[in-house]
């Protein structure tokens, strides 16, 4: 399974919310940002989690992890995929989707 796919099933699987796939063409910082909301603290850390760990069983690897302590913000390099799982309040007030949509 390609990584963007794998990403995205996890996602599904574990019910993250309003999940968004931007293109960054023109960006020197990754092919593509993948954006999910979790319901809670609690299931943005999971969903890191599970995304780490089914990216491994793939044969991918993450090149860095930040925001796992506090959990309101968890962004996943995955080198051309750059994963940001947010709180529904941390998403809504840095707006990444309005910020980095082409």
């Amino acid at each position: 399974m390609e990584k963007l796919e794998t990403i995205l099933k996890t996602l599904n699987d574990k019910l993250a919310e309003d999940v968004k796939v931007i293109d960054l063409d023109s960006s020197s910082i990754a092919d593509k940002f993948v954006i999910a909301s979790g319901g809670s603290i609690n299931q943005t850390r999971a969903l890191a989690d599970y995304i780490e760990d089914d990216l491994e069983k793939e044969g991918y690897s993450i090149l860095s992890k930040e925001g796992l302590r506090e959990g309101e913000w968890i962004l996943l390099d995955a080198g051309d995929i750059i994963v940001h799982i947010f709180t529904q309040k941390q998403r809504e007030f840095y707006d990444l989707d309005n910020l980095w949509e082409n």
